[in-house]
This record gives C-alpha cells, sequence and structure tokens, in this order.
C-alpha cells in the first residue's frame, strides 16, 4: 500500500482496493498512486492514458517527481560490461532519453543509431538526419522547410539548449490548439473594429470531392488582412434553396449587414440564386464574382484556341522528354546554370502559360545543349524519336514565333491575376487592368483582325457576362489615380455605374444631401484634393487610404469611397488542404475529436491566410514554389498505376484547377488520419 503522505494525494481521491480517482479529469485508475502519478505526468509509459485536463504546472511538477525517483534508482543491468565499453556506444543518458520512440516505428533503430553517434560526429549534420527522418517517417512534404514557422521552432529549441522536452501529443491537441486559435479569435475581434469605417467583403469559396459532396468556405476580408470564418457541408443545400439562404443570412448577420460591403460568389454558387436573394433583400450589399476564377477561365478558353493547344503540345513534348531522361536533364542543368524549364502555377493553365515563357528563354541554350558533343556522342538517346523531334521543334523559327504570341496575348491575363491575388484591396484596378489588357491584344494583332477578334471574344464573354460588375466601374471612377490620369478614356462610360452605385449606398435623398458638390470637389480637385500632398499621393499609395487622407472636405463622399476601395475583388490563390476539410465533414467520429478537428481548420487555414502578409515583394503570388511532377508538362504516363506513391497526392478536387497534385500538396492516404485525430 502506497503511504498517505506522498504528495500527488492531493490530487487524487482513494477508492477501495488499489483504485483511485484523478481530481482532474475523474478517471478511475487501477495501480494505486505510481501510476495516477504517469498519468498525470502525460508520459508515455506503463501503458496508462494520459490526464486531458491537468494543468501544465502540475504535470510539470510530477514530471519532475517521476525523473527524481528514476535517477535515484540503480537500473539493473542488462549484462556485464567492462568499464571501458560502458561509453563506447556513444554519449546517450540511460536514465534521461533524448526522445520517446514508439517501438512500432519502422525507423526506430535508425533513431537510436543517430543518438549513439557521438561526439565523434558533427552535430549539424545529426541535428539535420534527425529532421530528414522526421519528415521520411512521417510522409511531410519537404516544401514545408520553407515555412517561417518551421525555421521559427528550429530556432526556438536551439535558444532551450540541452534537456528541452517537446509538448505531448495530448498538450498539442489540447493546450497548444486552443491557445493558437484564442490567439487567432483575438486578433480578428481585434480587426473587426475597422469594419465600421472600412466595411468587409465576405468569400464564399466552394468545392467539390470526387464522390460529388459540396463545401462552402466562408472567408471575411477587410484592408488589414483575410479571416476563415467556417466551413459547412452543403451538399444538399445545392438542392434546397431555402437551406442555401439561411446558410449565407446567418454569416452576414454574424458580421453584421451593416458592415458588409460585397459577397463573392465563386462559379458553382453564381447558378443557385444565392446572388439574388442577397441582392433583394440586403439593399446595400453587392455581389460580385471572384475575379481570379473569371481571369483563369479566360486563360482556359485561350488554351482551346487550336494553334495554341498545338505550341503547348509541342513545348510538353520538349520537356516531357528532358525530365524523363536522367542524362539529358543533368545536361540540361549544366547549359542552363541550374534553371528549370517548366513552372508550376496556381492553376494548370498559369502553369501552361508561365512554362511557355521560361522555355522560349531558354530556347537558345536548349539548341546549344542538343548540338553539343556531349549530347551528340550519346548515340541512344540522339537517335530517339523524342529527340529528334525536340531538335527539328527547336530550329522552327515558325513554331517560337507563335510561342510568342502565345505568350504577349497571356502576360496582361497573368498580370491581372497578380494584382488580385493575395488579399489584395484591388477593386479599384480590376476595371483598368481588364481594359489595359484587352487594349493589349488589340495593339498586338492590330494587322491581323480576326486573330484579335477570336481572343476579344473569349475576354468579353467572360468580363461583360460573368467578372464585370458596377461595383468595379464605382470603384475605378473613384480611384485618384485613375480619375486624374489624362490617358485614361473610358471615365465617362463608367459614370452612369457610379451614380447607380451611390444611390444604392445613399438610399434616401437624406443620405445624398451635397452629394452633388462633393462630386464635383472629387472630380475637379478642389480644396484639399489639389492640394500637392494629395497629387503625389495619387500613385503612391492605395486608393482607400488617400480617401482617408485627403477626402474630409466631402464627408459623405469619402465614406463611401474608403468602404468601396478597401474590397478585395479574389478569393485567395493559396493551396487548399482539402484533405483536412473532408475528414471534418465526411468521415464518422466522436465529437470531441470532432470539435477539436474544426478548431484545426481554424487554426490551419487562417495560419495560411496570414502567410501572404510575410512574403518579400519579389515572390510571385501565382507561382508556387516546386514544379509538378505529376503535370502534363513532366508526366510521359497516360494511364499511371493507382499504386504508384505519386497517385497518393491529393487530386484536383474544386472547380477553380487548382493545382492540388503539386508537390507542396500533403501527402495523404485514404487512411492516414491528420494529427491522430
Amino acid at each position: 500500500m502506497v503511504r498517505e503522505k506522498d504528495v500527488c494525494w492531493e490530487f487524487a481521491e482513494q477508492l477501495d482496493g488499489n483504485r483511485v480517482r484523478c481530481k482532474f479529469c475523474f478517471r478511475v485508475l487501477n495501480g494505486g498512486i505510481s501510476r495516477l502519478k504517469h498519468h498525470l505526468s502525460r508520459l508515455p509509459s506503463r501503458g496508462v492514458n494520459p490526464c486531458s485536463k491537468v494543468s501544465d504546472d502540475v504535470s510539470d511538477r510530477v514530471k519532475k517527481l517521476i525523473t527524481a525517483r528514476d535517477e535515484g534508482r540503480e537500473s539493473p543491468p542488462l549484462k556485464k560490461q567492462k568499464s571501458g565499453e560502458a561509453n563506447s556506444s556513444g554519449n546517450v543518458s540511460v536514465g534521461k532519453p533524448v526522445m520517446y520512440l514508439d517501438t512500432a516505428s519502422p525507423v526506430a533503430k535508425v533513431f537510436v543509431s543517430v543518438n549513439q553517434m557521438g561526439s565523434s560526429s558533427n552535430d549539424q549534420e545529426n541535428a539535420e538526419r534527425s529532421i530528414a527522418l522526421f519528415f521520411l517517417e512521417n510522409k511531410l512534404d519537404f516544401s514545408l522547410a520553407r515555412s517561417a514557422s518551421y525555421h521559427l521552432m528550429v530556432d526556438a529549441i536551439a535558444k532551450c539548449g540541452n534537456g528541452f522536452v517537446g509538448p505531448s501529443p495530448e498538450t498539442l491537441k489540447s493546450t497548444w490548439l486552443e491557445k493558437i486559435k484564442s490567439e487567432i479569435t483575438f486578433e480578428s475581434k481585434d480587426i473587426d473594429k475597422e469594419w465600421a469605417v472600412t466595411g468587409c467583403t465576405i468569400i464564399a469559396d466552394t468545392w467539390t470531392d470526387n464522390k460529388s459532396r459540396a463545401m462552402i468556405n466562408f472567408l471575411v476580408s477587410s484592408p488589414s488582412r483575410t479571416f476563415f470564418h467556417k466551413s459547412i457541408d452543403a451538399s444538399s443545400f445545392f438542392k434546397n434553396i431555402k437551406s442555401l439562404v439561411d446558410a449565407f443570412d446567418s454569416v452576414i448577420q454574424h458580421f453584421g449587414s451593416e458592415n458588409v460591403v460585397q459577397i463573392i460568389l465563386d462559379g458553382a454558387l453564381s447558378y443557385t440564386g444565392i446572388g439574388n436573394h442577397i441582392v433583394q433583400n440586403y439593399g446595400t450589399i453587392f455581389v460580385s464574382p471572384c475575379a481570379s476564377h473569371s481571369v483563369n477561365m479566360i486563360l482556359e478558353d485561350f488554351c482551346k484556341v487550336d494553334w495554341v493547344n498545338r505550341c503547348l503540345v509541342e513545348a510538353q513534348a520538349i520537356t516531357k522528354f528532358i525530365y524523363n531522361h536522367a542524362p539529358v536533364l543533368d545536361l540540361m542543368k549544366k547549359f542552363t546554370g541550374g534553371q528549370e524549364l517548366i513552372r508550376t502555377g496556381v492553376t494548370k493553365s498559369v502553369s501552361n502559360f508561365l512554362s511557355l515563357q521560361l522555355l522560349f528563354k531558354q530556347r537558345p541554350r536548349l539548341k546549344i545543349m542538343f548540338n553539343s558533343p556531349e549530347y551528340c556522342s550519346n548515340s541512344a538517346l540522339v537517335n530517339k524519336p523524342q529527340s529528334i523531334s525536340c531538335v527539328s521543334t527547336l530550329e522552327d523559327n515558325d513554331y517560337w514565333g507563335a510561342v510568342e504570341e502565345c505568350i504577349a496575348i497571356s502576360e496582361p491575363f497573368l498580370r491581372v491575376l497578380r494584382e488580385v491575388a493575395d488579399g489584395k484591396s484591388a477593386v479599384g484596378f480590376i476595371y483598368e487592368l481588364m481594359t489595359k489588357a484587352k487594349e493589349s491584344i488589340r495593339t498586338y494583332y492590330i494587322m491581323d483582325e480576326s486573330k484579335c477578334k477570336t481572343f476579344l471574344d473569349i475576354v468579353d464573354k467572360k468580363w461583360h457576362h460573368q467578372l464585370h460588375t458596377p461595383l468595379h466601374s464605382a470603384a475605378a471612377y473613384l480611384n485618384p489615380s485613375i480619375q486624374y490620369n489624362p490617358e485614361i478614356k473610358f471615365l465617362s462610360s463608367i459614370k452612369q455605374d457610379f451614380y447607380n452605385v451611390l444611390e444604392k449606398l445613399l438610399p434616401t435623398p437624406e443620405l445624398r444631401r451635397d452629394i452633388t458638390n462633393q462630386i464635383v470637389l472629387f472630380t475637379r480637385a478642389s480644396g484639399m484634393f489639389g492640394c500637392n500632398l494629395a497629387k503625389e499621393a495619387r500613385d503612391a499609395v492605395a486608393p482607400g487610404l488617400w480617401w482617408e487622407q485627403f477626402g474630409d472636405s466631402a464627408p459623405v463622399l469619402q465614406r463611401v469611397a474608403i468602404r468601396i476601395l478597401s474590397q478585395v475583388c479574389s478569393t485567395s490563390t493559396f493551396d487548399k488542404q482539402w484533405s483536412t476539410f473532408q475528414q471534418m465533414h465526411f468521415e464518422k467520429r466522436n465529437k470531441i475529436d470532432k470539435e477539436a478537428l474544426n478548431d484545426l481548420v481554424y487554426v490551419n487555414y487562417n495560419l495560411r491566410l496570414a502567410r501572404p502578409l510575410k512574403k518579400s515583394l519579389d515572390v510571385d503570388p501565382i507561382l508556387l514554389y516546386d514544379i509538378d511532377m505529376t503535370s502534363e508538362w513532366v508526366e510521359e504516363v497516360e494511364n499511371p498505376s493507382p499504386t504508384q506513391w505519386l497517385d497518393r497526392f491529393s487530386s484536383p478536387l474544386d472547380g477553380n484547377d487548382l493545382n492540388t497534385r503539386q508537390f507542396s500538396s500533403s501527402i495523404f492516404g485514404p487512411n492516414d488520419h491528420l494529427f491522430g485525430l
């Protein structure tokens, strides 16, 4: 029987026999106070379930008691050792293990060997090898090593020095998940104070899995940043408009209809009638399509033009041959100075045109490579039909003239995608960007009316019938960099839309009092609008900020302008972890696990949304880091085996054709449950 004076009895209630009840989680344990200590310490030992309710300070106190007891107890020798053999295997302490090992782990022995390497091995190499083994055993994506949080973690561990013990799975799942969720929630509550001035945009982002089950992710965006709000299973909603209406009404009321300026719907929701409901029931809220989605559809239709498609197919034949033959790939890296020939963008069509640009740039070096002695001496490669075709294509000036055309007509629309990406308040620029993109086609094909009409018809179909809204026109009219630019010719054509938007946002004569005089002050650059500081800032600061600083002489118009110009016009372009959402909505699990997974999705999505805020200025927002090795620019196999390892990458599930199979996607298979949930 354990002595009553044990200090841990204050955390337990003694029951009959040798049983005790934990005062934190009320679990009943057999084995007395000793097993209770292991229960409270949350150490993975003795087969005791760790306590999920115990505070960290109590858990740390109990850990110290167990450690002190174990260090004072002489460990029984497994076999006799000579005194000189005691340290021959390394510096690993038998009383205090470096890390906990899962005996079922297939690389447990490898971990042990790393710890036994001792001082004879370089510490840096030892640490890197341990990290590599952690990535490999747990099937983690290598590109995670680029994330800021990864480097913060490594630096924080290094500062702790020897003896640092990482948090247990239970601590990560409960304590730290809850703490980080609270931090994000607090930040979002702090930012929603600005909505009274800037307003906000609700983004409804939909996707469908391979079993045709639909989800809607709701986000809220304002100038400071975009936040993920929640995700709902909408599988039955598309057949029941009332359920869809109720879901949107709930989100609008959560953020306050007086704060919401617009709701961005993607293509799937545009045909449900939800837009009409919002317009009819919320007089001051606008409904807009996603600009990124619409522009991507333009690029998709460009790819379907016969001669453009032929350009892509021939270019892909070159890259497939090079990337599927190691000797050629090595030579290519040598002749291009280590550069790649292809790029992976946020969508398939973006990847196509970015890769064409890069291949066009590298053409001279590839011609030299295919004619070099190193290549020509390899008769097995030289005589391949693919090789002969590559050489012929590289020498075909007419073909590369067509490639140059593809680049010329696509680049203005890639520029539009860059400008509207990553949560930028770009609503004041989308009209001008699309106008300039169309003008670039007219200029390029000034002598070819047929081609000009082909591409302008594609653009106009998406621009006039899907993307363009009066809110875009009003935002352009209020943008000082457009209003005061003498080269802009479209202001008169958007004035009517501007007035219509004003009437919607200022629905009563009382609200519109003196608005005409204020419009005149703005358009004539009178008063503060015409001061030198205001003139110098027209192209230098965000339009919403410009109005905040220099619009005081027109207070009613100032409030309207700030609310309009502070909005985004696109959903985010980063890759989404659909496997996490799918687990949350479509797998059976108990209530506790589902709540934890809901919290996990909330935290994960918001941390990923915060990434663009930390990006450097030279990062291309429509370009992904890693090459998609399963794309049609690389993969030769038409029907790859489902057992191939690469086929375990997530498949593209959503209608926006995001490259979710790229190497920066998760590698979870159907039986791999995230975070042990």
